[in-house]
């Protein structure tokens, strides 16, 4: 009988012991449900938008210098259009003598396409271009009647100044230093304004005539 009953507790006791594991285990996972917080939500990556492309923009095109004369309306060293220093006068042109001529070999020819100049003749060649009042001709520096003393003298540096010789100072003379060269030079007559009155291209000693062909 007394070995009915130990039996009896023992048995009692192993099921005991092994109905404990199973109530700890559910009670973990209950609480291992409650204490775990949820996820929270993880916001969507954001694409850096890409850099807009800079603007191509264009080239700017580089003025092209123009010249603020006519191509035959520019006086150089060489002559004016057609009519060149150290050559005849071109025959069926519009150059011809035009009015009162002194005798002598020295003619004056004129053209009614340039009013305001004439040139100078000598042993049947073109010696002298003047530009005078009226008349819009230029050299290539933008040099023409009317313009300053002081502009001729920035783009013509080394002048020979001389006394003018029908007006009071400040007129005067401004003559190229190559001129007693007997190459082609320049000449400026300066009036008392200080202002380009008379230009003109040739070679000595005709250059340095005061009064036409004297």
């Amino acid at each position: 009988m007394r070995t009915l009953a130990c039996a009896l507790g023992l048995s009692l006791s192993l099921v005991a012991c092994s109905s404990e594991p199973d109530a700890s285990n559910a009670a973990q996972s209950v609480d291992a449900t409650q204490d775990v917080p949820e996820a929270a939500p993880q916001p969507d990556a954001q694409v850096a938008p890409s850099p807009a492309p800079a603007p191509v923009s264009s080239p700017v095109p580089t003025p092209t210098p123009t010249m603020s004369s006519a191509p035959d309306r520019i006086l150089a060293l060489e002559g004016l259009g057609d009519l060149r220093i150290g050559a005849a006068v071109p025959s069926g042109g519009s150059w011809a003598e035009r009015g009162a001529q002194i005798d002598g070999d020295c003619r004056t020819v004129s053209s009614p396409r340039f009013p305001g100049v004439y040139a100078i003749v000598t042993a049947g060649k073109v010696r002298r271009i003047t530009v005078g009042e009226r008349s819009d001709v230029k050299l290539v520096e933008g040099i023409g009647v009317g313009s300053r003393e002081q502009d001729v003298k920035r783009a013509f540096g080394g002048f020979r100044e001389e006394r003018h010789e029908y007006e009071q100072a400040p007129a005067k003379y401004l003559t190229a230093p190559n001129a007693r060269s007997g190459d082609p030079a320049l000449r400026f007559e300066i009036g008392q304004d200080r202002k380009v009155s008379l230009i003109h291209v040739g070679t000595m000693p005709v250059l340095g005539y005061v009064e036409g062909c004297a």
